[in-house]
């Protein structure tokens, strides 16, 4: 029995052969962007309804993640079967959407028809291949044209030139996400699940609104201020002018330490004892950026602003709030 260690075509030689066939491919990918690329995101950013990818074999499979991918940066796409549109499913493609399709070869003949379809109902259609002298690449409005690479396996089996394929689709998607400055909070709102939604929960989807808030006017007495934290039970009270503007905060903390003071504690006025010019922070911060906060500030509570204005409280946010909502 022959060591693989000393063996050449080891399995570990194998695999980073395949690796480095790969890494070639998308080096020769990356010099061969050129301004189709530009037109192609353009088409896609000003798409008015759906992006519709279609593809054959491993290039259908592509095809099916980059729509997902698409579709989780807020550009609305599916993909489509090649061989499903040849019985029906091109009735899914209206005149309003923008078709891809890939294919290396770009004469697989399940794809001609679709081509035809597309071009004869001005749809647009951009077309990723690597033939040059294909049928897909001389119908395509945008045509963008990938390189010819070495495959892994014999040569033949699509390794690399699916990898581009795959490359080309999630570059699209993320040049459409930058144009369309489609933003973090934007994301988290298409990925609610998961430990990928509990990262981007902003402030705003965790916060106290409304009649939650515990305000409470920084002329009342320290006896008012006791009843609405109680009430409210968030530990916190945020005290307003009669403009309805921020201006102070007291916490338990705070009570705890009222109480030690050689005061007389219940009628003192909420605006002589609280803190003024609260922590805020923006609604659509991320709720891990409040906790961090939180931590740094040794605080447990931070008063949510609207916009730039640093006096208008509209919401509130607790610890408790985060933790409950399993972000650590």
């Amino acid at each position: 029995m022959v060591s693989l260690k000393t063996n050449k075509n080891s399995l570990k030689n194998i695999a980073t052969e395949v690796i480095d066939l790969e890494i070639n491919a998308l080096k020769i990918l990356k010099k061969s962007i050129n301004k189709n690329f530009d037109r192609a995101v353009n088409l896609i950013v000003d798409c008015q309804s759906k992006i519709i990818l279609c593809g054959v074999g491993k290039s259908g499979l592509i095809a099916a993640k980059i729509a997902s991918t698409f579709s989780s940066v807020g550009s609305p796409a599916f993909s489509l079967s090649a061989n499903d549109c040849l019985h029906g499913d091109l009735g899914s493609i209206t005149k309003k959407d923008v078709l891809i399709l890939i294919s290396n070869s770009g004469k697989s003949e399940e794809i001609i028809p679709i081509i035809k379809f597309a071009n004869r109902n001005k749809i647009k259609l951009i077309g990723i291949v690597s033939k040059k002298s294909s049928f897909l690449y001389k119908a395509s409005d945008i045509k963008i044209l990938l390189p010819e690479v070495k495959e892994s396996g014999l040569g033949v089996v699509p390794t690399s030139s699916t990898s581009i394929q795959l490359a080309i689709g999630d570059a699209l998607a993320v040049a459409a996400l930058k144009k369309k400055q489609f933003s973090k909070y934007d994301f988290s709102r298409l990925h609610p699940g998961g430990n990928l939604g509990k990262l981007l929960k902003t402030v705003g989807d965790i916060m106290v609104s409304g009649k939650k808030i515990p305000f409470i006017n920084e002329n009342k007495n320290m006896k008012e201020a006791l009843k609405t934290i109680s009430k409210k039970r968030l530990g916190v009270v945020i005290a307003q002018n009669k403009k309805k503007n921020t201006t102070g905060i007291i916490t338990d903390g705070n009570v705890r330490k009222l109480r030690q003071k050689n005061i007389d504690f219940e009628k003192t006025m909420i605006k002589k004892v609280m803190t003024k010019n609260p922590i805020t922070i923006s609604s659509d911060t991320l709720a891990v950026k409040a906790l961090r906060i939180m931590n740094e500030k040794k605080i447990t509570s931070l008063c949510v602003q609207k916009s730039n204005k640093l006096d208008k409280t509209i919401g509130l946010i607790h610890i408790h709030h985060i933790l409950d909502a399993n972000i650590e």
